[in-house]
């Protein structure tokens, strides 16, 4: 068989994943990317209704534990199109990936909002297509909620959780991201603001603007980068 062609079982197995997970493995010279999308809601352990869409935090965190230590993975792209969800759910895949050590890249399409943000920021580069949004928002929580301090403690803690993160992971400075969070009269029915991208990258929440050519350009960089170590203590074994 060719090099870089599949067998129809192999294409089946494609189908399948990108029906099942809204991803796909794609094979070129350049090395083996695996394509993660993030869409629609971050589902956390609460289901939510059918009609909605969902990214399923236990479908992910397993996802990126294989594609890390898989030998057959040199790099991971997301594609974030999330209007929020989770807060629980959204920090523990942003904690992962952020952990990894392969290379790993986030596009912004469309939009990446509330906890998108972390998510969007935790790859090694973050990039942001000119049309995407994201919205920056305090933590909210909907459905009985328990008036007195400690709820408002706990919500002002997870807040300083989001912040930390953002951040360490990101070139804005703390003053910038809270002011963007508790702007008045960005947003009709909130506090908060939406930032665009060519705004997000200026204030420094995103490296740059860029499409999924710009993504695919730094994957294939960062994996030559990484396998000219590993070619040139080859060569030294050798001699």
């Amino acid at each position: 068989m060719e090099q870089g062609k599949k067998d129809p079982q192999e294409r089946e197995e494609d189908r399948r994943q990108i029906e099942a997970f809204g991803s796909s493995l794609v094979e070129s010279e350049g090395g083996r990317i695996y394509t993660l999308t993030i869409i629609g809601q971050v589902e956390g352990h609460q289901i939510l209704p059918e009609t909605v869409k969902t990214t399923k935090y236990e479908h992910v965190l397993p996802l990126l534990a294989t594609i890390e230590e898989s030998p057959d993975i040199d790099g991971l792209l997301i594609l974030l199109n999330t209007v929020g969800g989770d807060i629980e759910a959204g920090l523990a895949i942003a904690e992962m990936i952020a952990g990894m050590q392969k290379p790993t890249v986030s596009l912004v399409l469309g939009g990446g909002h509330s906890i998108g943000i972390p998510l969007a920021v935790s790859a090694k580069r973050c990039m942001i297509a000119p049309t995407a949004s994201m919205t920056i928002h305090p933590v909210r929580m909907t459905g009985v909620v328990v008036g007195a301090p400690q709820t408002y403690q706990y919500f002002n803690r997870i807040q300083e959780q989001i912040v930390d993160f953002v951040t360490a992971n990101s070139r804005i400075s703390r003053e910038t991201f809270l002011h963007y969070m508790m702007a008045t009269g960005e947003i009709a029915t909130d506090v908060g603001s939406v930032v665009y991208g060519r705004e997000a990258v200026q204030v420094g929440l995103v490296d740059q603007l860029g499409s999924v050519g710009d993504a695919l350009d730094y994957l294939h960089q960062e994996i030559e980068r990484r396998k000219q170590p590993e070619a040139q203590t080859q060569s030294n074994a050798g001699q």
